[in-house]
């Protein structure tokens, strides 16, 4: 796979001082020269220490990718949102895995894409994970096509410049339409699976918004400052306010069968061309139908 940019004015002083400020990993480009791949500058080939200068063209030759014989290709469907040459976003159902585990080896959101990357023939079947969900969490999943877009992704996310936007349902009425819940947040006692806040926990913030309660629930919008394992089921839950049928931190609930959690919306900027995209997973029946019960019966 071969990527090009033209070096701006003023340049930077070198092919690597350009390609990280582009936002690539001096790790992935030490991979990149050690791994069957190449720097050119102007149809040269060059070490990344060579200075650039205004105008000169720079291209990028991704070293082959192997996909993981692990994950097994699945042909059941995608639900697409978004696609390019370098991501492919899909709407996960509820009840589906994110990536293989013991209890789950055959059909996980991994496995789906890979089959569909074999299926169009895409240059790799390699599977980038970039943003995952809990099994029983529906809406965006986001994954990258190959190693360089994950790359660059994954610095959006350390930045903080790609943001995503949840819906949730929490049992009861907030005591306030607004938020933000700031408590750390680490593995439970006895526990590989399960985390809590406690002391000694790691930062993690979730900022939220009421939009529609009644006395039993709570429709809120949230958006998640941290990324820590289950954040926002445990946030609520040290609230007193535990997802409508969380089975894990909260109760089941007769009215939908998992915990009421959709990952709503995603803003990124595309990592090749720098175009701003915003993707909008469409709520999926059972959280519809929960939060049209609370609106009409909304105070």
């Amino acid at each position: 796979m071969i990527f090009k940019w033209v070096v701006p004015d003023p340049a930077p002083a070198t092919v690597q001082k350009f390609l990280t400020h582009r936002g690539l990993s001096r790790a992935f480009i030490g991979r990149t020269k050690f791994n069957g791949g190449a720097l050119f500058v102007n149809s040269r080939q060059r070490n990344s220490d060579y200075p650039v200068h205004p105008g000169d063209v720079i291209r990028l030759i991704a070293p082959p990718e192997q996909g993981a014989d692990t994950i097994i290709p699945s042909a059941k469907p995608l639900r697409i949102l978004y696609e390019d040459q370098d991501i492919l976003v899909v709407n996960k159902p509820p009840f589906v895995a994110s990536i293989p585990s013991p209890n789950h080896h055959f059909d996980t959101m991994a496995n789906r894409v890979k089959g569909y990357l074999q299926a169009q023939h895409n240059e790799s079947d390699s599977v980038h994970v970039v943003s995952r969900l809990d099994r029983d969490t529906s809406g965006v999943m986001l994954f990258a096509k190959h190693s360089l877009a994950h790359s660059l992704l994954d610095t959006q996310l350390q930045d903080k410049t790609m943001q995503k936007e949840y819906l949730a349902i929490v049992s009861g009425a907030l005591a306030v339409p607004s938020g933000l819940i700031d408590l750390p947040i680490r593995r439970a006692p006895n526990s590989t699976y399960e985390r809590m806040v406690g002391a000694g926990g790691k930062p993690s913030q979730t900022a939220f918004a009421v939009t529609a309660y009644n006395t039993d629930a709570s429709v809120v919008t949230v958006r998640l400052l941290t990324g820590r394992t289950h954040q926002i089921r445990v946030h609520f839950a040290a609230l007193g306010h535990p997802l409508v049928g969380d089975d894990v931190y909260g109760q089941v609930s007769p009215a939908i069968a998992r915990q009421a959690l959709h990952a709503h919306v995603l803003r990124l900027i595309q990592p090749l061309t720098g175009a701003p995209l915003t993707i909008v997973a469409p709520l999926p029946p059972d959280i519809q139908n929960l939060r049209a019960a609370i609106c009409r019966t909304s105070e």
